[in-house]
């Protein structure tokens, strides 16, 4: 069986070019051991349904071999709203705690990912950045069409905002008022609101 991991596959049988110390693209092992025995995983491009098939599979296969928290590190620009809450949803859903790290930027999409974890587990990395604001759409089409995405867009958003209200202690209001245009937040500011829990400046603060 192969599990997609980024640009590379992780494979459960070793065959020949493997034992070499490469998986069958070529790339090095260490990043299938960051993978299997570090419990990491990597965020680094937009939310999208490619993303999805690569991180949620992930996800339920190391909670299928151990309990043992994994660590995802997130550095995305944002991208699907809807992909965003496929991965929310399968962080949520599996048993293993997801310890949430901003490193780079985390917009959009990606802090509804962050939000997937308690606050006790969401982190960042000294020079990240986080942004929220609302969802949108460049809509296009027949008129009644537009009005039924324009009506999808508007759920989105008050479920994006509700959340954003929910793991920050903030009111839906306040948060509505925030999210209004693009709020972009140092990680000394994204604790004081309540997105993350911690700043990180080394492994040993985990």
């Amino acid at each position: 069986m192969i599990y997609q991991y980024d640009s590379f596959d992780v494979m459960e049988n070793e065959d020949d070019e493997q034992s070499k110390g490469k998986s069958a693209k070529g790339n090095p092992m260490f990043m299938r051991e960051l993978m299997e025995k570090q419990r990491t995983l990597f965020i680094s491009e937009e939310v999208s349904p490619k993303l999805t098939k690569r991180i949620v599979p992930s996800l339920l296969w190391l909670d299928s071999k151990s309990d043992d928290p994994i660590r995802l590190f997130i550095n995305t620009p944002g991208g699907s709203a809807d992909d965003g809450f496929a991965i929310f949803d399968a962080i949520r859903f599996i048993r293993s705690p997801v310890l949430c790290i901003t490193n780079g930027i985390n917009a959009s999409a990606g802090t509804v990912i962050l939000l997937a974890s308690p606050k006790e587990r969401r982190f960042s990395l000294p020079n990240s950045r986080i942004m929220i604001h609302q969802p949108s759409s460049g809509v296009r089409g027949k008129a009644s069409e537009i009005v039924v995405t324009a009506e999808e867009i508007m759920k989105l958003r008050r479920r994006c905002n509700q959340l954003i209200a929910d793991e920050t202690d903030h009111t839906l209001e306040q948060v509505e008022k925030d999210t209004n245009g693009d709020c972009w937040m140092s990680p000394e500011e994204a604790k004081e609101y309540g997105l993350i829990g911690m700043i990180l400046t080394s492994l040993n603060d985990l």
